[in-house]
């Protein structure tokens, strides 16, 4: 019977063992899964933050365009009132008789007309105006440009 006795305390002892391993593995696994879920909650914060950054610049680089582009559209309105006030001096300077005093007023008009025309249409007007061209003669745009590369790539190389 001593046998029997002495073999129940190391059963109880080895019972006793895997429970402990057994609480220290689900103990592991616990800690784990928090470990797992804060790694989750980090990286998505992290994310969040990237994307509120991201979000920021682009606003940024949005707000400095629209502010180019509102001083180009002055530039231009204010290069339309250079015109019209250049054209009024060619009217007040020239002669008004003869061909010399033809000749002004036609210029005197051409900066009229321009003049208006970059107050009315500003830079995008002018684009769409220079879309809408291009669509009706697309091979003379496609020379004109090819031409201008030429000479653009060859003052350049110089």
């Amino acid at each position: 019977m001593s046998n029997a006795t002495t073999s129940r305390p190391a059963q109880n002892e080895s019972d006793k063992m895997k429970q402990g391993v057994q609480d220290a593995g689900e103990k592991v696994q616990d800690l784990a899964h928090k470990a797992g879920e804060k790694a989750q909650d980090l990286a998505h914060a992290a994310g969040q933050k990237v994307q509120d950054a991201a979000h920021v610049a682009s606003q940024k680089v949005q707000d400095v365009a629209h502010a180019a582009g509102q001083k180009a559209e002055d530039a231009t309105a204010s290069l339309g009132s250079g015109l019209k006030t250049a054209a009024e001096k060619v009217r007040e300077n020239a002669p008004h008789e003869g061909m010399l005093g033809r000749g002004a007023e036609a210029v005197a008009s051409t900066l009229d007309r321009g003049g208006d025309y970059l107050r009315e249409k500003n830079l995008h007007g002018m684009a769409e105006d220079m879309t809408e061209m291009i669509k009706r003669n697309p091979i003379p745009a496609v020379l004109l440009g090819i031409g201008l590369g030429f000479l653009l790539g060859r003052t350049l190389r110089s």
